[in-house]
């Protein structure tokens, strides 16, 4: 009897089940190549081995591609793979952050059991994942420029859900720290408070947050709400709220009229073309930040005091 082609690798066989199961069209013996880094060889036996255990996989016909596919042609398999809301919050956490190799196949994997678990529930289960990301308040979110290192947010996210205080240094700093929430702006924030400054809430830079560490002190987080905590600065500084009133120019219109400034944001687009953007926020100097980016595109029509301030941080610049 002629011994059947079999690939010694369990865990490979495995991956490459969710791997198949998460493909619509299937995947192709380039793929799996590419994905496991192995020989065309190495790749056919992967393939022979789920042909020899799953009579539900067979070739699926693409006209488009030279390639030959395979998939699962019944997806009862899927029902395997469990994948939990909670667990898609964590992946929607990091996934702006995954810019080393160890976050980046965190994230692609997380992604494909996703789409493995059930491709015709995608609509109820992502509703459900923005519940549970609107419970733990993200309110703002930029991609960040920083580097966050995963168990740091993964400790934070378990201090905030269950009000543990932690430990961490800070510019140099040991701190015992109360976490209420994040905030992603162009850096990352934690909001929290510091028991050893008082009853005031603070903003610290995550990515400046070293050796950070859950402990077993609880805390009330009382009526706090990170939603309308959010709300209040153009970015995180808290302060003076103004109302402000932008005017921009029709040559940017489509941009500015697809364009995230704040929760708060009215736009309107006149009769002229130009797009008028009003909000109320705290914040000048972040405001005036973001503000540079426009260049000469954007007027700022009020209030006085952001005008002004606008005018002379411009003449503080040193171009020397």
């Amino acid at each position: 009897m002629e011994d059947k082609p079999r690939y010694s690798r369990v865990s490979d066989i495995l991956d490459l089940i969710t791997y198949m199961l998460s493909k619509v069209r299937g995947i192709t013996i380039p793929n799996i190549m590419e994905r496991y880094n192995v020989s065309r060889r190495t790749a056919e036996r992967m393939r022979d081995s789920l042909l020899n255990i799953f009579p539900d996989v067979e070739e699926i016909e693409v006209p488009e591609d030279d390639y030959k596919h395979w998939g699962f042609s019944n997806r009862s398999l899927s029902r395997l793979i469990t994948f939990t809301p909670d667990e898609i919050a964590n992946l929607e956490q990091i996934k702006e952050t995954a810019d080393n190799l160890k976050s980046a196949e965190y994230l692609s994997k997380t992604i494909e059991k996703l789409k493995a678990m059930n491709i015709k529930h995608h609509t109820s289960l992502e509703d459900e994942i923005e519940m549970l990301m609107h419970t733990e308040g993200f309110a703002i979110r930029q991609k960040p420029n920083y580097k966050i290192d995963f168990e740091t947010l993964n400790t934070i996210r378990d201090a905030i859900r269950e009000s543990k205080s932690v430990s961490c240094i800070y510019h140099d700093k040991q701190r015992k720290l109360q976490p209420l929430g994040l905030i992603y702006g162009e850096k990352i924030y934690l909001v929290a408070k510091e028991p050893a400054k008082g009853k005031e809430i603070y903003n610290f830079i995550l990515h400046k947050i070293k050796n950070i560490k859950i402990t077993d002190e609880t805390f009330d987080k009382g009526d706090f709400d990170l939603e309308s905590h959010a709300k209040r600065p153009f970015g995180v500084y808290q302060g003076e709220i103004y109302d402000v009133k932008l005017l921009f120019d029709k040559s940017i219109a489509e941009d500015i009229l697809c364009y995230n400034f704040h929760p708060t944001q009215k736009i309107e687009q006149q009769d002229d073309g130009n797009v008028l953007v009003t909000f109320q926020a705290s914040g000048t100097l972040e405001i005036i930040w973001h503000l540079f980016k426009w260049g000469k595109n954007v007027k700022i029509l009020s209030p006085e005091k952001l005008k002004k301030a606008y005018k002379d941080y411009i003449k503080s610049i040193n171009f020397d």
